[in-house]
């Protein structure tokens, strides 16, 4: 394993940067290139750090409601979401309430939980009702449906469960999605997205292009490759107006143990991760990501500033609506 992450490490280096890990160059404001910002949230997130990014910020979107285990209904958001959701609008900001398939047992998301939903026309009407009652009386500025490993076969359910959605909220408020990243529209078929169908009922689609690698599914990699990153974008355009769609943008990493396995790391715990081993970090300018290789076989990759500055340039450059960050708190401070 510890070849294999080195030959990964050196093979896709294009670029050691002298200097320190944080060091930044060419910085670029997203408000400077007309771009929107949105920022997901845990409902705990501090007050401090909601302050500390609110300027770079449009939109905050706060993970807040879960979907029951058999797609009948959902969790009303906790005190926490509430709180923060009215912290944000305090600074002046949007704010969406996002809807989940999660499922803590699995720790993963549930494709299940989300079959049974958008299979059911009469669930579908529950909870896209449920859903406008939770916006409209906790002031959210609209709802963002975060409903991951869709099977192929719920695509029509859905675009059903969005066009719910948005008939059930009163005029004013937005209906957003997250949708996985690929590189083929057979890639997001396969996934379970109509882009079109969700496009036409939609206000926004937010692009996860993030997790390209990651410890239980490949080897040591970006997590959000600057190329991929692309592809995934320019495909999504032939069917989605880019005007439509917000860039995802990885505000962490991954470290993968030499053995196997691994764990999700913040830009600064990598840095002082790499700091005490006395590593100095690669920076990969193909992927806009850095990587470390750790004394006993560990690797990391994170994106993080720098990284983030880099998003801000490619979806500039794509012409796309704006910035989506996973996750305020964890991530650098916004520029």
């Amino acid at each position: 394993m510890l070849c294999t992450g080195l030959a990964v490490v050196l093979a896709t280096a294009s670029l050691v940067v002298p200097g320190p890990a944080g060091a930044v160059a060419d910085p670029v404001s997203p408000r400077a290139a007309g771009l929107a910002v949105t920022g997901f949230a845990y409902g705990g997130l501090p007050r401090s750090a909601l302050r500390r990014d609110a300027h770079a910020l449009t939109t905050v979107t706060v993970d807040g409601v879960a979907l029951l285990a058999d797609g009948s209904g959902v969790v009303a958001p906790g005190a926490d979401a509430l709180r923060l959701g009215r912290d944000a609008r305090a600074e002046g900001l949007r704010t969406e309430l996002l809807v989940h398939n999660f499922s803590d047992g699995l720790g993963d998301f549930d494709p299940r939980r989300a079959h049974l939903l958008l299979s059911n026309p009469e669930a579908i009407d529950a909870v896209s009702t449920r859903l406008a009652d939770l916006a409209v009386s906790g002031g959210w500025g609209g709802v963002n449906v975060d409903l991951e490993l869709v099977r192929a076969g719920d695509a029509a359910g859905l675009v059903a469960l969005c066009e719910a959605v948005r008939a059930a909220l009163p005029e004013g408020r937005t209906v957003t999605i997250d949708i996985s990243a690929s590189g083929s529209l057979r890639g997001y078929r396969e996934r379970g997205y109509d882009l079109a169908g969700l496009a036409a009922v939609v206000d926004r689609i937010e692009l996860m292009a993030y997790d390209q690698h990651g410890p239980s599914w490949s080897g040591p990699g970006p997590v959000g490759g600057l190329a991929w990153q692309r592809r995934a974008v320019l495909t999504m355009r032939r069917i989605v107006p880019a005007d439509r769609i917000d860039l995802g943008v990885a505000g962490y990493g991954y470290a993968w143990r030499r053995g196997g396995g691994g764990w999700t790391v913040t830009p600064a715990a990598a840095r002082r991760r790499s700091h005490r081993a006395g590593v100095r970090p690669v920076w990969h300018a193909r992927a806009g990501e850095w990587s470390a290789l750790l004394p006993g076989g560990t690797v990391l990759w994170w994106s993080d500033a720098r990284s983030y500055r880099q998003r801000v340039r490619l979806a500039r450059s794509l012409g796309v609506h704006g910035l989506a960050l996973w996750r305020l708190g964890s991530a650098d401070p916004l520029p």
